[in-house]
């Protein structure tokens, strides 16, 4: 039995990482990372654009294999119990997910059967998923005709009908005008509020991020520059200190700040098919 039973009690952290680490060929995306998320934390990840953020995210939700290291979520081990942390978390990429072709209600259909609940159950969660993320009228409606805020309740209407431990978000809010950004923040809050869900999210956004996060990472290279929750990372640069002085100060002010061509168009792709 691996080390994950320590991690299985209540007081253990929702994400346990330990030197993880993610090498393709000579490039290493991910350099021997160590944090922890507490329980009902939402937790934000930053960083430029090839500082590792998707990579982890993979990791953590058993997408992708380490090279080394390991992690614990929600109490199992992403090596020994992949089936184990899939069953407990929720995932919503930055890419689109949703199926156009498909109305509301379809979508979280397909979701029920695929995260298993109970047929039983599956109308009554549909419905409260619907009413939960303010889709109801919208729900028999083609996706393809949401607006983008729409489509991202949707998504995260998908991902919590199976009430999962932790939520993770890769870019939650791009490509979003501020009103559809606010609604998906305030869905957020009451995610941790009404079911005490952990959410990790990744972000460009330093509204977003110090809004909503109580604990903040900043990727830079592959590896943790700095974490802590907003106020004293500003605090730590200067009185008058942002976020965005934070993320200068860490990673630096070059406007090359790495990152491959397909991040690039995945997220504009995102945006478009958003707005």
């Amino acid at each position: 039995m691996p080390k994950a039973a320590a991690a299985a009690g209540q007081r253990a952290p929702a994400v346990d990482v330990r030197q993880l680490t993610r090498r393709f060929g000579e490039v290493t995306a991910v350099d021997h990372v160590t944090l922890r998320v507490e329980r009902g934390q939402v937790f934000g990840l930053l960083g430029s654009n090839g500082a590792g953020k998707t990579t982890l995210i993979k990791m953590l939700t058993t997408l992708l294999p380490p090279s080394e290291g390991e992690a614990f979520v929600a109490g199992a081990s992403i090596l020994a119990e992949p089936a184990k942390v899939r069953q407990r978390i929720g995932y919503v990429p930055q890419m689109v997910s949703a199926d156009g072709s498909l109305t509301g209600r379809e979508n979280l259909l397909f979701s029920a059967r695929l995260y298993g609940i109970a047929a039983r159950s599956r109308r009554q969660r549909i419905c409260d998923a619907l009413a939960f993320m303010g889709l109801e009228d919208a729900a028999d409606r083609l996706v393809k005709t949401y607006s983008g805020g729409m489509i991202r309740r949707l998504e995260l209407a998908q991902s919590m009908m199976h009430r999962p431990e932790v939520l993770f978000l890769d870019e939650p809010t791009i490509g979003l005008d501020p009103l559809a950004r606010h609604a998906v923040w305030d869905r957020l809050r009451a995610l941790r509020r009404d079911f005490g869900m952990t959410v990790l999210l990744t972000t460009h956004d330093m509204e977003e991020a110090e809004t909503l996060c109580d604990t903040l990472a900043i990727l830079h290279l592959g590896r943790v520059a700095v974490s802590g929750p907003p106020s004293e990372l500003s605090a730590a640069i200067s009185p008058e200190a942002t976020l965005d002085d934070v993320f200068a100060y860490h990673c630096g002010t070059s406007i090359d700040s790495g990152g491959r061509i397909a991040d690039t168009r995945g997220a504009r792709a995102t945006a478009r098919r958003l707005r």
